[in-house]
């Protein structure tokens, strides 16, 4: 079935055909979401309900409503608030409805409370589409306008799926405090994240392993910024034709990211581009920044927090310690475009993009996939757990040692909490199988640190080992998709 919208929508689309002026989506790309597509099929089988989809931009959220809605016979129709007045949008909406011809003509109303209580008059049943739902917060009482939402699910929703969703992650997340006049009131809530390294793969199928890691370290698991690549080419090529294009799609996606929701933070950006460059602790960030401590850096890094746009990490052994507490960029995209190209857009400019990769990037570029690709690993664990693969875990992610007799500390890279152990894993990312030799150089660094009970030693190579030892468990590349 295809699914009639209005003119805005085609702009995440490829195909598309016009019929009696009304725009009809043709074939999407959809990958992974399974889940959550059976999740809002559940919904489906009922005549009404609502639903939150709440996540970042450019991550799939209309996409996923609207491929759920693709097989259902009723009429969907979809609306993208503006950043304009609440009763411009009531317009719009109505618009949105006379254009697919479920008003016959455009009429006036008051709320949208006014224009539910009119739809649930009728006999046909309707998929509603509220986007950027945040937006109609803007220019009127935010708890007034969920209070009329709170009104529309609680009377007036008996012919009607309600689908409401934004990208501003804090704004929404509001929405489902207690104090809130829609807590409680949703059918289904859904927190749209990236696709996993796994799915993301889907994109570039054709290539390797080690090239796979490559591009998911680089551009992410936004559908859309995947979308755009040229699985042809190698890494390389699409770094400098879309991220060093400041005519992709790409570079304006990752440049103009912030802008929409984040302009109360002035310092996000400095944020970024220090943690970027390294600053992950919190005195770091605020050294760099040039801050004094007066609690500024931690309100917008809560702020921050909140949107997802960070992740707080901490050793699983270190929980409690706040001075072992780093922040990460959540998005692989931005943490490339503020390592790399955020500061440097004047050198940009002036060499062209050839010259700028072979001097700002292809020196560093595989440390910089190096680390993200330990987080690819840690991933792979917490899938396998998920899928009964493996038992008995109790947490993912590194282990602090500080051996101050030897005086050596660190990070062991991917670690699995056991009730009374840890599985230890070292992550390499290379050009070549791991040899035997480096595999037992690495064990006895491990087995020399005091304190830490060692159940298993393991080791993750993209390329592959040497040779097969019984006595470690290893994991290549192949193994991780």
């Amino acid at each position: 079935m295809a699914i009639i919208v209005d003119k805005f929508t085609l702009l995440r689309y490829n195909e598309f055909e016009i019929t009696e002026n009304k725009f009809i989506i043709g074939v999407i790309m959809f990958i992974g979401r399974q889940q959550e597509l059976k999740a809002i099929g559940q919904v489906l089988a009922k005549p009404y309900g609502s639903v939150l989809v709440y996540g970042k931009r450019k991550i799939g959220k209309t996409t996923l409503i609207l491929e759920a809605l693709k097989n259902n016979s009723d009429r969907t129709v979809y609306y993208e608030c503006l950043k304009t007045s609440l009763q411009e949008n009531i317009d719009g909406f109505v618009s949105a409805l006379v254009n697919t011809a479920v008003l016959p003509v455009k009429m006036k109303f008051e709320s949208f409370q006014d224009v539910f209580q009119y739809l649930n008059s009728l006999e046909q049943t309707f998929n509603i589409i509220i986007d950027e739902y945040p937006y109609l917060k803007q220019f009127a009482k935010s708890e007034t306008v969920d209070s009329v939402f709170q009104t529309i699910i609680d009377n007036h929703l008996s012919n009607i799926r309600l689908f409401l969703s934004g990208s501003h992650v804090g704004m929404m997340k509001d929405l489902l405090g207690e104090k809130n006049a829609l807590y409680g009131r949703f059918s289904l809530i859904i927190k749209l994240k990236e696709l996993d390294y796994r799915e993301a793969a889907a994109f570039y199928q054709n290539k390797n392993a080690y090239e796979k890691v490559a591009f998911y370290s680089v551009f992410g698991g936004s559908p859309f910024v995947n979308e755009q690549l040229d699985a042809a080419a190698d890494l390389r090529q699409n770094i400098i034709r879309t991220l060093l294009n400041p005519l992709s799609s790409i570079y304006t996606y990752a440049e103009n990211l912030l802008i929409s929701d984040l302009t109360g933070s002035i310092n996000a950006e400095r944020i970024f581009f220090a943690i970027g460059n390294g600053k992950k602790k919190y005195g770091e960030i605020e050294s760099k920044l040039g801050l004094s401590n007066n609690g500024l850096l931690s309100k917008q890094l809560k702020n921050l927090l909140e949107m997802d746009m960070l992740a707080k990490i901490y050793p699983i052994n270190k929980a409690d310690d706040n001075k072992k507490v780093s922040y990460e960029l959540t998005d692989n995209l931005l943490r490339f475009w503020y390592a790399y190209i955020y500061k440097n857009k004047g050198a940009l400019q002036m060499l062209g993009a050839e010259a700028f990769y072979e001097n700002y990037i292809a020196s560093s570029l595989v440390n910089f996939i190096s680390h993200r690709f330990e987080d690819i690993v840690k991933t792979y664990f917490s899938l396998q757990v998920k899928e009964g693969k493996r038992n008995g875990i109790l947490h993912i992610g590194t282990y602090y040692y500080d051996d101050s007799i030897r005086r050596m500390n660190g990070e062991f890279d991917v670690v699995l909490q056991k009730q009374d152990c840890y599985d230890i894993y070292e992550v390499k990312y290379l050009t070549t199988p791991l040899t035997e030799n480096a595999m037992h150089a690495e064990e006895n660094q491990i087995k020399a640190i005091q304190g830490i009970n060692i159940g298993r030693i393991g080791f993750v190579c993209v390329n592959g080992f040497e040779k097969i030892l019984s006595e470690y468990e290893c994991i290549d590349g192949d193994m991780l998709y």
